[in-house]
């Protein structure tokens, strides 16, 4: 499953097409249009579950649209990551989070979006990781990929360095 944030939407639409024409990997794209809210909502019915004890209790809209699904989660924003990381508990498995913490150094914003990993190709890359740990897929093709996407992982971390 491939979240993706305001213009990045786009590009978790490009990573599912990658994913499928080069792994065989399927993959659902959810639009997230405000993380906050998702959090908003959560946070509510917490509080609304602590105060009503003995009452059914109330779940979360992103629990809700998300009950039945299975597999791997990656959400990826044009934002800070701590924004999908604020509604994580709430998802039924992994959840791989990729955003632009920082400032970026490019001319474009494909420029920028590969300065801070949040494109196509590392969102089909951080898909196919989580499927590997999930043991679903070999950890080789996680290794393949890397090539097949061009992707250096000697490449400085955008978040750090």
């Amino acid at each position: 499953h491939l979240l993706g944030s305001g213009a990045i939407l786009n590009e978790a639409l490009a990573a599912a097409e990658l994913l499928e024409s080069k792994y065989g990997v399927a993959a659902d794209v959810w639009s997230a249009t405000s993380y906050k809210e998702l959090y908003r909502d959560a946070i509510e019915c917490e509080r609304w579950n602590l105060l009503n004890p003995g009452k059914k209790e109330k779940r979360p809209y992103l629990a809700e649209l998300l009950a039945k699904e299975q597999g791997v989660f990656v959400a990826a924003s044009d934002y800070q990551k701590v924004l999908p990381a604020t509604v994580a508990k709430w998802f039924p498995g992994p959840l791989h989070i990729l955003g632009t913490d920082g400032f970026g150094r490019s001319d474009s914003r494909q420029e920028l979006r590969d300065f801070f990993e949040v494109d196509a190709r590392y969102i089909a890359l951080a898909a196919l990781h989580e499927l590997a740990l999930s043991g679903a897929i070999k950890p080789a093709v996680v290794t393949g990929a890397l090539k097949d996407l061009g992707i250096d992982p000697g490449k400085k971390n955008p978040h750090v360095d």
